[in-house]
Parts: structure tokens; C-alpha cells; sequence
């Protein structure tokens, strides 16, 4: 775990100050104590990070759920009685696991998860605009359109403009050139800029700049707009912050109701972000989707039973961890020791960081997930990806996450109906080895998204020095799933010594480099 720690530490660096206001920010918009969201990320960090297979993907308190954790609390009667909720959840959560439940991400098409990293990328720079320029008290965590303060995503950013605050907009701005400065010049310059990350330096600049306009009338900074850890007088208050769930209420049905609406949505966000994580991961790691359950449902039990939130795997601290280089969950069980060390020792300092300094870093994040250049490549490959893709970055923008992701996702099925047709002979295998291990896989005239996970089971259970004839001379449609599929494969066929021949209609060859590329010049059939 720890060979690629070079990577790993500077990332976890970037994910621990992208996560700590976060956690904060869903405690506080789920209606729960703050440290119960600390709570959530150090156990999503060791605890899941631990046992997950999941080399990139980090976990802690979910926007996704502050709604349902916010009408729980009030209807359950208390805390602490949704303690028990999410206890309950956890261990549904581990039957999700063991019925290998799983295989439910791979039923979704590559467009609607390219739209949900697209939206949560602009819903990302949209909601750190108003911190950015200093003002706004919503939390961080409400990611929905509609906010619990009565607002909306855009209100707040016009409301913005007559409440700018000078100093929070100048260090976000000084912030933002560091970080610009830092990943454009710097890093290509000298190893030590990529052994020190822009982000660790725009927050210490951040929290000197904050120290020395203290007082001053123009350049200073509200304390509302820093970052705010609670800070316990003594250990006994410390640990007077961990609270225990209700066990005398485990045979109320409502209590029974909340945990499993906990387990199914947390395992969906879970798996979804898993197969978004993988996608963008540069490394092509496959992670195993029921053990994810396993970790994820091991985790909420723990976080419960100390007073924690519910965690699910994030992707906005996901893709923080990848593009800043991680690459091991070293970087992802380091970032959960840095929060608990953090809130032990240096509580104080972490309340000096200003909001824009962390606004202008997933500004940074935001942009990497949502480029430009992504919606013109949608686009360029056809109505049927871009369509679905395009109504769920919209939904998530003008909605919320899960029903953004629902819509994609009906859009694609439709999409599907109309223009394809299930073939339930999409896939035929012939053992030709004779001993030699050699595989002929033959692909039907109509291979769709469906079709992923059993295509994608197959290929993965492909022995080493295996020889593999794939035929799709006979196929006509063949989705930009399967092709992402099979490009993967291509990449990881090398290191397994799996031979490639691919038949087409153009003739055969050798180990393609790209599958991407040679169906793009394949000709276009009806």
C-alpha cells in the first residue's frame, strides 16, 4: 500500500482540506452535531479506506443523503435514535454485500456517468462561487438546487454581488493564481514543487493572510467564513462529543424504515461513484463491487455506533484524490488519520483557513471534472450518448444528484428501446485452445449497455497468455460502453500477456492499440 507513498501523501494532503469543510458543512445541513460529520470522514477514511478494494476511492459523509438524514432525525424522535438507523443500515448493507448486489453499477451507461462527474463538477464551481467572493452561510455540504436557508444555487451567486467580502475575494484570488501558477508552471519546473502541493501552499498563505488583516476594517475576514472545527476545552469534552444510538428502540418499524432507505440510497451513491471513479482513474483499477458493500456497510455500522453519520463513497473527494495523484489507499487512510489528528491537536489553526483559499481549490477540482472539451466530445459521438448525458448534468444541476442520475439514466434507457433491440444472444464463446488457452469470442449483431456486466465478467476471468479471437464481423451496433470495455481491456491485456486478434469486415488485427480509434473509422452501418 505504502510503494507509491510519494503520490499518495501529497494527495491525501489535498483530500483532507477539500474533505474537512465538507464534513462540516453535510453535519450542519443534515441537522446534526459538527462532529458527528468529522466523525463519518475519519471512519470513511481508516476504517473504509482499510477495508475497501478500491484503490482511489475515498469515503465520508454524503450530500446525497443530508435530506433524508435531516427529516430522519426529526421523525425519529432525536439523534441518537438515528444512530441506530444507521447502525441497522450499515448491517443491511452487509447483506447487500454478501448477496453480491454489486453488479447493479454496471447497469448504468457510460453517457449518464460521464453527466453525473460533469454535473457534480459544475455544481461544484457553482456552489464555491458565493465562498469564493466571501459570503453566504449555507453549508458547504448542500449541494441541492433548492437550499435549506429557502434559497437557490443561482439567487446566492446574484445575492453575492452585494455582499462581496474584499478580503475573502483578494486571498481567493491569490489562492486561485497559486494554484494555477503551481499546476500549469511550477510542478514541470523542479521535483520539490511536486513533492509540495499548490493546495498545502494557497492554505498557509491563506491562513497568514488572515492573521495579518486581523482587525483591519477592509482586508479582514469573518470569522463565518472560516472554517469552523469544534474545539473541546479538555478530553473530557472531547470524548463527550461521541454519542451512542438508542438500542431500546430496535424493534420500532420506523426505525427499520429510515435504515433501510439509508442502505439502499448510500449503496447506490456508492456504486455509482465507483463506476465514475474508475472511469477517470488514469491507472484502469476495477473495483470489487461487493466487497465496496462490505467496507461501505462495515463502516456506517462503526460510524453509528459512535455517533457518526452515514458514509458512502464520494466523488467530489474521489476525483480530488485522483487528480492531485493518488494512486494507492494509502492516500485515502491518511487523509482519515489527518482529520482525527487534526481535530486533537490543531483545532484552532484549522479555524484560521478561509473558505475561498478551499473554494478556489475545488474550483480547481470542479473544472478537471466538468472541461469544456467533454461536451463537445459528447456531442461529436451522437445523439444517443449525448442526450442522456446532457439531461443528467442538468438534472444534477437543477435538482439534486440521485434524481439527475435517474432521469440520465431513463432518458438512456429510451434511447435504447427505440434504437436498438435486446438481443439475448449477444455474446458466444468457444474454447479453440486444444490446450494452448485460446479463446474465440463472437459479438451478436446488437450489443448494448446491458450487456456490460457479462462482457466485462468475461474478459476479467481471461487466464494469462491466453490467445483471443474477437469476431464482430457479424455486429451492427455495438454501444460506446462496450468499446470503453473493451479499450480497457486492450490496456490491461498487455501486462497479462493476452493476445488480441480482432475480426472485423476491414480483416483482422493484431493487438489493437485503440479500440476507441478503430471503430471510430469502422464504417457506419444501418
Amino acid at each position: 500500500m505504502f510503494k507509491t507513498i510519494k503520490n499518495d501523501l501529497p494527495a491525501s494532503i489535498v483530500v483532507f482540506f477539500v474533505a474537512l469543510p465538507l464534513c462540516l458543512g453535510i453535519a450542519l445541513a443534515s441537522g446534526a452535531p459538527l462532529f458527528s460529520g468529522l466523525i463519518a470522514g475519519i471512519v470513511g477514511g481508516i476504517v473504509v479506506g482499510s477495508l475497501s478494494g478500491s484503490k482511489i476511492g475515498v469515503s465520508g459523509p454524503a450530500a446525497g443523503l443530508a435530506a433524508i438524514v435531516l427529516t430522519a432525525i426529526g421523525e425519529l424522535g432525536g439523534f441518537n435514535n438515528f444512530l441506530l438507523a444507521v447502525v441497522l443500515g450499515g448491517a443491511i448493507q452487509l447483506v447487500f454485500g454478501f448477496l453480491r448486489a454489486g453488479i447493479i453499477g454496471y447497469y448504468f451507461p457510460s453517457s449518464v456517468i460521464k453527466g453525473m462527474l460533469t454535473g457534480i463538477g459544475v455544481i461544484i464551481i457553482l456552489k464555491q462561487i458565493p465562498h469564493f467572493f466571501g459570503y453566504d452561510a449555507d453549508p458547504e455540504g448542500d449541494f441541492a438546487f433548492f437550499q435549506v436557508d429557502g434559497e437557490n444555487t443561482f439567487s446566492e451567486i446574484l445575492n453575492t454581488v452585494n455582499h462581496i467580502g474584499l478580503g475573502s475575494t483578494v486571498i481567493g484570488i491569490i489562492g486561485l493564481a497559486i494554484l494555477l501558477l503551481w499546476d500549469k508552471v511550477l510542478v514541470k519546473k523542479a521535483k520539490i514543487f511536486q513533492l509540495i502541493q499548490g493546495p498545502v501552499v494557497a492554505v498557509v498563505v491563506g491562513i497568514i493572510f488572515y492573521l495579518l488583516t486581523q482587525g483591519s476594517e477592509t482586508l479582514g475576514i469573518s470569522s463565518k467564513h472560516l472554517v469552523m472545527v469544534p474545539v473541546p476545552e479538555d478530553v473530557d469534552s472531547f470524548f463527550g462529543q461521541f454519542q451512542l444510538p438508542n438500542f431500546s428502540l430496535i424493534t420500532d418499524p420506523s426505525i427499520w424504515i429510515t435504515a433501510f432507505t439509508i442502505a439502499l440510497v448510500a449503496s447506490l451513491e456508492t456504486l455509482l461513484c465507483v463506476e465514475a471513479t474508475d472511469k477517470i482513474d488514469p491507472d484502469k483499477n476495477v473495483t470489487p463491487t461487493n466487497r465496496e458493500l462490505l467496507a461501505q456497510g462495515t463502516g456506517n455500522i462503526l460510524s453509528g455506533l459512535i455517533g457518526g453519520l452515514p458514509v458512502t463513497q464520494v466523488i467530489v473527494r474521489s476525483s480530488a484524490n485522483i487528480q492531485s495523484g493518488g494512486k494507492s489507499k494509502a492516500s485515502t487512510v491518511i487523509h482519515g488519520f489527518l482529520l482525527l489528528i487534526s481535530i486533537i491537536l490543531i483545532p484552532r489553526l484549522l479555524n484560521q483557513i478561509p473558505l475561498s483559499v478551499l473554494a478556489a481549490v475545488l474550483f480547481i477540482v470542479g473544472f478537471k471534472l466538468a472541461k469544456p472539451s467533454l461536451f463537445k466530445k459528447m456531442y461529436q459521438l451522437g445523439w444517443k450518448q449525448f442526450l442522456p448525458f446532457i439531461v443528467t448534468v442538468l438534472g444534477i444541476v437543477f435538482i439534486d444528484l440521485l434524481k439527475g442520475i435517474g432521469l440520465g439514466l431513463a432518458v438512456g434507457i429510451i434511447v435504447i428501446l427505440i434504437k436498438s433491440y435486446q438481443n439475448s444472444h449477444f455474446l458466444h464463446i468457444e474454447d479453440i485452445s486444444n490446450g494452448l488457452h485460446k479463446i474465440k469470442m463472437t459479438l451478436a449483431e446488437e450489443v448494448t449497455f446491458f450487456n456490460k456486466g457479462a462482457i466485462l465478467k468475461e474478459l476479467d476471468s481471461l487466464p494469462k497468455n491466453t490467445h483471443l479471437e474477437l469476431d464482430v464481423r457479424k455486429t451492427r451496433y455495438l454501444d460506446n460502453d462496450i468499446i470503453e470495455i473493451l479499450e480497457d481491456f486492450a490496456y490491461k491485456a498487455q501486462e497479462r500477456d493476452i493476445h488480441i486478434k480482432l475480426y472485423s469486415e476491414r480483416g483482422i488485427v493484431e493487438n489493437p492499440t485503440s479500440f476507441i480509434e478503430f471503430f471510430k473509422l469502422r464504417p457506419k452501418t444501418t
